[in-house]
């Protein structure tokens, strides 16, 4: 008998976003704004917005929906679409998107 499963169902995905020298706090601000509306989203259960402890021009939202087919309506939301292809590129120096399955143990 297995000590963990894999939660097939549900999606989270880690963002991350490099800031360009100077545009931190503008970057914070901007994603920022995205997570009212997001967490009234049907679906969302987690949207969450991390500055590394590392490096202060890393940050990250944690985000978890039901299914797959919540987390790709919230991506087509037009906010989001505004963000990556309008604000995104003034501010981000470097970004990476991964969707996971969540391991339950």
């Amino acid at each position: 008998m297995s000590d963990y499963a894999i939660n097939t169902q549900q999606v989270v995905c880690v963002a991350q976003f490099v800031a360009k020298p100077g545009q931190r706090d503008a970057l914070v601000a901007a994603l920022a704004s995205l997570i009212p509306d997001t967490r009234r989203e049907l679906g969302c259960i987690r949207y969450e917005l991390n500055v590394s402890v590392e490096d202060e021009n890393k940050v990250a939202f944690v985000e978890k929906f039901v299914d797959r087919a919540a987390f790709d309506k919230h991506c087509a939301k037009d906010a989001i679409q505004h963000y990556f292809h309008h604000v995104m590129p003034a501010l981000v120096e470097s970004h990476h998107v991964e969707v996971f399955n969540q391991v339950i143990a």
